[in-house]
């Protein structure tokens, strides 16, 4: 709490900005006075899964230009302890997807929300979906003309 003000602290990838990335930032705004939003940066993402389709300063930026956080910060580490004591955050929030590994935080006084993302959209589902429709397209591209055809040379 910074002078009587609740802060809330969420971070995340935030690759291929979507709507349920949209809908955890809104809530973090919705349970305090001040927010904060963590982009983890390419170098971090590169520790616990593939590299993000769109570059660390593009995200960063996509974050900054939203309304609902105050201050968007590089995220360089999934561990927040040195953050609570240096962002004085009272509630962190993080998608389900996380469920268990940000507990202990409440150590700290911070209360953790795991939001519930839910069925739809995500970053890695996105991809898929491109990467199966490029798929496709390609196939089509490979079969267009019949097997039948004898060139003449």
């Amino acid at each position: 709490m910074i002078k009587n003000k609740i802060v809330v602290y969420t971070s995340g990838t935030f690759d291929m900005l979507h709507a349920n990335h949209l809908k955890m930032i809104e809530y973090a705004r919705a349970l305090g006075d001040i927010l904060i939003v963590g982009v983890n940066t390419d170098e971090l993402v590169a520790s616990y899964k593939s590299q993000p389709i769109i570059p660390f300063e593009e995200r960063i930026a996509l974050v900054k230009a939203l309304k609902y956080p105050d201050i968007v910060i590089p995220q360089k580490s999934l561990d927040h302890s040195d953050k609570v004591k240096k962002l004085n955050f009272d509630i962190f929030v993080v998608g389900d997807d996380w469920t268990g590994k940000y507990d202990y935080l409440e150590e700290h006084g911070v209360t953790v929300v795991y939001f519930p993302y839910g069925d739809g959209v995500s970053s890695s589902s996105l991809k898929k979906r491109i990467y199966n429709n490029y798929q496709k397209l390609q196939n089509t591209v490979d079969n267009h003309f019949p097997q039948n055809i004898e060139i003449k040379g």
